[in-house]
């Protein structure tokens, strides 16, 4: 994202270079009597507009950036937060964090299913294990459960 930033930043400079070069070829003489006057104040119109479009595309991405680092700050935050036996498992693979909400945790291979960190008591719940499409989808999710529950029961 910040490449797509810089190389939107540098089409801006460009644009901006044209247009004062172009407005700079006028001499400062008034154009609204002039012929071809019109078509020139056009054209400039036509390049004010891509700058002020311009414009907006990069406070576009640079609002895209702010919400992507907001998402990683709070992935980080909320993993941090976990006990060590859920990041060892979210590092090794078996369990993803989901970015929307990063409490809530997926089982690789194991569809609907999910596991949820309730940080006021620290524990490890789970939720639409009645969604679960076959036994052996299952599990592997019961394993994985099982394992953290067995750990929540040792701290």
């Amino acid at each position: 994202m910040n490449n797509s930033l810089e190389k939107k930043k540098k089409v801006l400079d460009e644009k901006f270079d044209s247009y004062f070069s172009d407005v700079g070829k006028a001499n400062g003489q008034p154009l609204n009597d002039k012929r071809g006057g019109q078509a020139t104040m056009n054209r400039w119109d036509r390049k004010s507009d891509a700058i002020r479009l311009q414009k907006s595309e990069i406070e576009k991405t640079e609002r895209a950036i702010e919400s992507e680092q907001n998402k990683i700050n709070s992935v980080k935050w909320w993993y941090e937060k976990m006990p060590k036996y859920l990041t060892d498992l979210i590092d090794s693979g078996k369990v993803k964090q989901w970015r929307k909400h990063p409490r809530m945790l997926f089982v690789d291979g194991v569809e609907k299913a999910r596991l949820v960190f309730d940080d006021k008591d620290g524990c490890v719940k789970h939720r639409y294990v009645n969604s679960i499409p076959d036994q052996k989808q299952f599990a592997v999710f019961r394993d994985v459960f099982n394992t953290i529950n067995l750990q929540q029961k040792e701290t």
